[in-house]
């Protein structure tokens, strides 16, 4: 993953575009029928079950817009929550509440369905060693936010974009011509490059994982749409060579058994590509 610096620059860049996108040069509703100087205040509610998300966020997305806004929480980051449930007060200008209100509301019923989500294969797993991350299989402009509800969900975020890690797919290795060939050219791409990335690399079949054994150096296989005894057995193989991911239409009814299988890893996409937004609102109170 890439470091915190970097990461709350994303965060800054989400917001930044996420106003200009939806302000443009003025929020004309609030400003045709609220004064300037009115202050007002409003309550994050609840109107489903699930995880929380996104209150940190939130506080950003506020804070940027009007740093003299207000926010009281109630409810942290990661809690389980209930229709009802109050999460934060916000006050200040009531222009400024408007204005943040709709980024807010959206980044926050998506992140909190997909916390929900995360806690909920995070569950499915315990008492075994593996662990569920997420993909780069998120929505263009809003990925950190993503991966961040993963967090708060207790799962575990893969590589955060193209440029972090090395992930040597099935079109990487047969564009290079073949496993090793990719494998050896990454190596050498490094080492000209002076650059410290790790090496995930894909297999399709067992054939392909003894081959990407005889190379050292690697990170993690990645075990592809194999079904549950051929993935044992790749986890055989492989043993201490390396650590080891299984992924590919993996859902709540077969992570448990794929974890069963011994590996470290379960990477799912539906995480974040397959949920759906978590019912909250922001009311104005007295």
């Amino acid at each position: 993953m890439i470091s915190e610096t970097q990461f709350q620059t994303e965060l800054q860049l989400i917001i930044q575009n996420a106003i200009r996108e939806d302000v443009g040069d003025g929020d004309h509703s609030s400003l045709a029928c609220i004064p300037k100087e009115a202050q007002g205040k409003a309550k994050l509610l609840v109107k489903d079950n699930g995880v929380i998300a996104g209150v940190e966020f939130a506080k950003m997305v506020f804070n940027y817009v009007d740093a003299n806004m207000k926010v009281e929480t109630f409810i942290e980051d990661g809690s389980e929550v209930k229709y009802g449930d109050v999460v934060f007060h916000v006050s200040g200008s009531s222009q400024s509440i408007l204005k943040a209100e709709r980024l807010v509301l959206n980044s926050m019923q998506r992140m909190s369905a997909i916390a929900t989500k995360t806690r909920n294969y995070v569950k499915l797993l315990e008492g075994t060693n593996t662990k569920i991350l997420d993909t780069r299989k998120t929505t263009p402009g809003f990925r950190a936010c993503e991966k961040w509800a993963v967090k708060i969900g207790g799962g575990e975020n893969h590589r955060f974009a193209l440029y972090d890690m090395i992930m040597l797919k099935d079109n990487h290795n047969d564009f290079a011509g073949g496993i090793t060939n990719a494998i050896n050219k990454t190596k050498d791409y490094l080492k000209n490059n002076n650059k410290d990335l790790k090496i995930i690399v894909e297999a399709r079949n067992l054939d392909e994982i003894k081959e990407i054994l005889k190379s050292e150096g690697i990170y993690r296989i990645l075990i592809d749409n194999f079904n549950f005894e051929d993935t044992k057995e790749a986890v055989r193989l492989i043993g201490t060579q390396c650590l080891t991911e299984s992924s590919g239409n993996i859902n709540e009814k077969t992570i448990r058994e794929y974890a069963n299988c011994g590996v470290n890893y379960i990477s799912s996409g539906a995480l974040t590509h397959s949920v759906y937004n978590m019912d909250l609102s922001l009311k104005a109170i007295d």
